[in-house]
C-alpha cells in the first residue's frame, strides 16, 4: 500500500512533465451499454500516440537503428516495432462466443475466439517477410504470455481483401500480410497482467484500475487487443482495448439488471490518471425511460451520458457510476423471436456421420430490407480438404450459382518445414433482402500420424471461424448505412481420425501379466526342491 501511494505521488509531481513531453499523447475511454437481455457490455480503450513518428524503413534493417525515447508509449512493444520493421498490428485474446444478434456489433470488431495476429510488413533484401513474421509472433509470445509461438506456417495466410490496412501506407516498398488464428487459445490473468503494464499508469490509476481479474474473467465474454496502426497525419498509434460482456442479472441475488462500477468490477475509479490528456466514461443509455442513473449530470448528448474524469476536471473522485431501474422488481427476459440487432446474421456448422467425411454448411440471413453484398472468407487448416465441386449455393431449396461470384481458392500448399499451409476460400456473396443463402460443400478429414495428435486426442481438434466482411467497392452503397466491420462465425470441433491411444497401455498389461505368469512358474519349478516329508503319527 506504501508503494502504491509513492508511486502515485511521483505521478503527480511529475504530471506537468509528462504533459509537456513533445510527441506523445495518451487518452483513455470506458463505453458501458445495458444491453436488452440484461447484460452489460463495457469496453475499455486506452491510446498512446506517437505524434510524427514513422515506422522503421525494412530496407534499413541491416543498419543500427536509431534510438528511441518513450516517456508515454511503451518501450517493450516500441522495440519489438522496430526490431522487425511493423507497419501495422493487430493482435486479439478472446474467450467465448460473441453473440452478434442479441448484442449487436462490437465496438472492436476482432472477437473471434482464441488467439489473432496478423501484421502488414513491407518487402525488404536484408530478411524475408516470412522470417520477420517468426520474430514477431516469437517475441509477442513471451511479452503476452500466449501460445503465439504455434501460429507456424501451417496456420498462416495472407487474406489481404480481409484485413486491409487500417491506417496509410507508407512510401517504402511494397507491404505484404501474415494472419494467423489460434482458436483453442485460452486467455487468464497471465495475459492481463502484461497487458496493464503497457498502459502508463498501470493499474494503479486510471480507468485501469477497475480491471480485476476476478471479476473480468468471471463476465459470459471478455476480450483484450493489441493494435498498431500508422497515420500520416497523427503518427503511430497504439490502441490497447478490453471488451467484456457482464451479466448482472446472473450475479445480483434478487435477478435484478441493475448495475454499477462497484457491483461490475468490485472497484471504483478512485483516483484519476495524471498522464491522461483525456480520461472519461460514457454510458449509452437504453430507449426505455424507467430508468434511473448517478451520479445525475447537466444534459446528455446523443443518447450518451458522458463523465468526464481527467485530471484536470472537477468530477468527484472517488466515483461509482450506477443505473438502476426501481420499477422492476426482477428482469423479464424479452420473448422469442427477437429480431436480430446486426444485418447480417450467420451460422456455420460440420456435420457428417464418419471420421473421414463430412459437410460443411453455412447458412447466412440478409436482416434488411435491401440486398446485401458481403465477402465470404473460409481459411482451413490442411486438417480437412474442401472439395470444390461438390459446393453448392441454395436458396428455398433451390441452387442459386448467380448469388456467389469471385470465387478464388488456394489449395494446401508444402512449406520448407515439411507441413502444409491452410487452404483458403475468398467469394462474394449476394442476399436478396430478407432472406437466408446457404452453402454446403463436402470436406475431407486427414489421417495424421500418431505422434501429430495433441495429449487430449479424443477431445478433437478446434477449427477457426469463418469471416464476413464488407466489400471496398461498396462503401457508397445503402448497404454500407449499417456500421459494420468485420463478422465472426464461432470456432468448430471437428473429430479427426484417431487411433486408439489406449492399445499400448493394453498391451503392456497383457506383456507384464504374461510374464509374470510364464516367469513366476519356471522361477518355482528352478528354486524350489520338493522333498517328500514324514509325518510321524
Amino acid at each position: 500500500m506504501r508503494r502504491t501511494s509513492a508511486w502515485i505521488f511521483l505521478a503527480y509531481l511529475c504530471a506537468p512533465s509528462f504533459a509537456l513531453y513533445r510527441g506523445e499523447n495518451y487518452k483513455e475511454d470506458l463505453r458501458i451499454q445495458p444491453l436488452r437481455d440484461g447484460r452489460v457490455s463495457t469496453t475499455f480503450s486506452f491510446v498512446t500516440v506517437l505524434e510524427g513518428a514513422v515506422p522503421r524503413n525494412p530496407r534499413a534493417l541491416g543498419q543500427p537503428d536509431e534510438s528511441q525515447h518513450y516517456a508515454l508509449f511503451p518501450l517493450t512493444l516500441g522495440q519489438i516495432l522496430r526490431e522487425y520493421a511493423i507497419t501495422e498490428l493487430h493482435l486479439t485474446l478472446n474467450a467465448g462466443k460473441w453473440n452478434y444478434d442479441n448484442w449487436g456489433h462490437p465496438h472492436e470488431a476482432g472477437v473471434g475466439t482464441g488467439a489473432e495476429l496478423w501484421a502488414w510488413m513491407g518487402a525488404s533484401e536484408v530478411t524475408t517477410v516470412d522470417e520477420r513474421w517468426s520474430g514477431l509472433r516469437n517475441a509477442l509470445s513471451g511479452l503476452f504470455c500466449a501460445s503465439l509461438g504455434s501460429l507456424d506456417s501451417s496456420r498462416t495466410s495472407s487474406p489481404t481483401v480481409a484485413f486491409p490496412l487500417s491506417g496509410s501506407t507508407p512510401t517504402f516498398p511494397p507491404h505484404e500480410l501474415r494472419h494467423a488464428s489460434l482458436p483453442s487459445e485460452n486467455v487468464c490473468t497471465e495475459n492481463l497482467t502484461p497487458f496493464l503494464k503497457l498502459l502508463p499508469c498501470k493499474s494503479h490509476a486510471g480507468l485501469a484500475a477497475l480491471l480485476n481479474p476476478q471479476k473480468v474473467f468471471d463476465a459470459d465474454w471478455h476480450g483484450m487487443g493489441i493494435h498498431v496502426i500508422w497515420k500520416e497525419d497523427t503518427g503511430v498509434e497504439l490502441k490497447l482495448t478490453l471488451q467484456a460482456i457482464f451479466n448482472p442479472v446472473r450475479t445480483s441475488a434478487g435477478k435484478r439488471r441493475d448495475w454499477s462500477l462497484q457491483s461490475l468490477f468490485d472497484r471504483s475509479i478512485e483516483r484519476s490518471c495524471p498522464v491522461a490528456s483525456s480520461s472519461s466514461v460514457t454510458v449509452i443509455l437504453p430507449e426505455e425511460n424507467n430508468y434511473q442513473i448517478t451520479p445525475q449530470i447537466p444534459a446528455y448528448v446523443d443518447g450518451l451520458a458522458i463523465y468526464d474524469l481527467s485530471y484536470s476536471s472537477n468530477f468527484t473522485i472517488p466515483s461509482n457510476i450506477a443505473m438502476y431501474w426501481p420499477s422492476e422488481h426482477g428482469f423479464q427476459y424479452p420473448l422469442p423471436p427477437l429480431l436480430p440487432l446486426t444485418p447480417l446474421s450467420v451460422k456455420r456448422t460440420i456435420h457428417g456421420t464418419t471420421q473421414t467425411r463430412g459437410v460443411l454448411s453455412i447458412s447466412a440471413t440478409n436482416n434488411s430490407p435491401q440486398e446485401m453484398s458481403a465477402g465470404y472468407l473460409e481459411m482451413m487448416p490442411a486438417l480437412l480438404t474442401l472439395w470444390m465441386h461438390t459446393l453448392k449455393v441454395e436458396m428455398n431449396s433451390q441452387i442459386r450459382s448467380d448469388l456467389l461470384s469471385g470465387l478464388k481458392y488456394h489449395p494446401p500448399s508444402p512449406q520448407s518445414n515439411g507441413r502444409l499451409s491452410p487452404s483458403m476460400l475468398q467469394a462474394v456473396l449476394t442476399i436478396p433482402p430478407k432472406s437466408t443463402l446457404k452453402i454446403s460443400m463436402e470436406v475431407n478429414k486427414a489421417f495424421l500420424k500418431y505422434t501429430e495428435h495433441p495429449p487430449d486426442a479424443m477431445r478433437g481438434w478446434d477449427l477457426p471461424g469463418a469471416v464476413f466482411f464488407q466489400l471496398p467497392q461498396l462503401t457508397n452503397d445503402t448497404s454500407s448505412s449499417y456500421d459494420w466491420e468485420r463478422i465472426y462465425t464461432p470456432t468448430l470441433l471437428v473429430d479427426l481420425p484417431t487411433p486408439d491411444f489406449s492399445m499400448p497401455y493394453n498391451v503392456i498389461i497383457l506383456s507384464c501379466t504374461l510374464m509374470t505368469l510364464i516367469f513366476g512358474s519356471i522361477f518355482n519349478l528352478l528354486t524350489r526342491k520338493w522333498i517328500v516329508v514324514e509325518i510321524q503319527e
